[in-house]
């Protein structure tokens, strides 16, 4: 069976967000999540309310991974993807407008030390 594809926005660091198609199954994520890594990463999905999520390398942190944009409290490393998802956790396409939505709130690329990202491991997302 093919996986299907989802439209979601993919922020990478020090880049503009962009739309992209990615396949939905688990080799196909994991290596979404480990673009910039050694080797192909753990997924981390986070709730961004109104059946949305955002999907990133879980061990971002740990691996060095470099800075992207800033969460809440917490820093986001390394490539992340925003999709929907629905009440039983399928993943879906995102809208048109949650693009436009998602695309302005993170169009800025930012920068970190690595003090600021080791000083948010064994943090937790507050959105």
């Amino acid at each position: 069976m093919n996986a299907k594809e989802i439209k979601v926005l993919m922020v990478e660091p020090g880049q503009h967000p962009k739309v992209v198609m990615l396949k939905d199954d688990l080799d196909s994520l994991q290596k979404a999540v480990s673009i910039g890594a050694d080797y192909q990463g753990l997924i981390e999905f986070v709730s961004l309310g109104n059946d949305d999520c955002l999907m990133c390398n879980e061990e971002g942190k740990l691996i060095g991974m470099e800075g992207n944009r800033r969460l809440g409290h917490d820093i986001l490393v390394g490539v992340f993807y925003i999709m929907s998802e629905n009440d039983e956790g399928e993943l879906l396409s995102l809208s048109e407008e949650k693009i436009r939505y998602y695309s302005e709130r993170f169009w800025e690329p930012e920068s970190f030390t690595k003090q600021e990202i080791d000083a948010t491991i064994g943090g937790f997302f507050v959105g």
